[in-house]
């Protein structure tokens, strides 16, 4: 198949992809097949974005985060088989460097980008605490999600006109039932995989055989590796608040039930 051919058929896939997983793994798979037309499949996903409805543009995201997640999967395997055996994925890289772009596509200012602003931030936040992308970018990003909600109520003034709807805000009542159907497959797919976690498949490692698995940001070959223990050490330490006077009165606390000495008759605790 010549790469028009290849360019075409993707662009075919896109635009009856659905927010079922059987879509998405068929638009995954092909992907994963024709990855040496990286580049050319990754223009058509930017301009699916911008051309198709905001129902569309979702499914694209939740098509790219299975996608993200299948080139880890390929890439830890390959650690155990022959070099070159594997097809190189440049997608995630491509996402990584148009994630501003393909985030304005997906939920776009106004009331339009609503409907998708609640997804989005879910998949983003599980791309952060996987290490998918790097945190640093995806904080960048999720910063103006996070005042979206506040700014499009706040921000209305009275002696302003209310601007025109568009034509594609208008769904029919066919549209809005699918899009409640679709959103309910989305949402129990992100609660499962919020839960059950990949396993790993890199066996040259007793330290990755856990039954967490995040996602690594580098690889064997570059000389440095992100094991899954470390990376949850970090998601764990980012959430943890500076130590307070609450934290010195814990210790306190518990250094006395540890070393308590006299009142009635209790003698201190054996650490032998």
């Amino acid at each position: 198949m010549d790469p028009f051919e290849v360019r075409m058929q993707f662009i075919t896939l896109l635009r009856r992809l659905t927010a079922s997983q059987q879509s998405i793994q068929k638009v995954v798979g092909f992907s994963v097949k024709f990855a040496q037309c990286g580049e050319d499949l990754w223009d058509c996903i930017l301009e699916e974005c911008q051309k198709g409805s905001i129902n569309s543009r979702i499914n694209i995201l939740h098509f790219l985060d299975s996608l993200c997640e299948t080139c880890h999967l390929l890439k830890s395997r390959s650690g155990n088989t022959k070099e070159g055996s594997t097809p190189k994925l440049p997608y995630v890289d491509y996402l990584a460097r148009d994630l501003p772009k393909v985030i304005e596509l997906v939920v776009p200012e106004g009331r339009q980008g609503l409907p998708n602003l609640s997804s989005t931030k879910q998949i983003l936040e599980s791309w952060r605490t996987k290490r998918v992308i790097d945190p640093q970018k995806l904080d960048e990003v999720l910063a103006p999600l996070n005042t979206r909600t506040t700014t499009t109520t706040t921000t209305t003034d009275p002696s302003q006109p209310v601007p025109e709807p568009e034509a594609h805000d208008h769904l029919s009542r066919n549209d809005v039932f699918k899009r409640i159907e679709e959103d309910r497959e989305r949402h129990k797919r992100l609660r499962e995989r919020r839960w059950v976690q990949t396993i790993s498949h890199d066996t040259t490692d007793y330290r990755a055989l856990s039954l967490a698995c995040f996602l690594p940001l580098t690889d064997s070959t570059e000389g440095g590796r992100d094991y899954p223990f470390d990376i949850e050490f970090e998601n764990e330490w980012e959430t943890r608040s500076d130590w307070n006077e609450d934290d010195d009165e814990a210790a306190a606390e518990e250094s006395e039930l540890c070393f308590r000495t006299g009142g009635a008759g209790e003698a201190p605790m054996d650490l032998s």
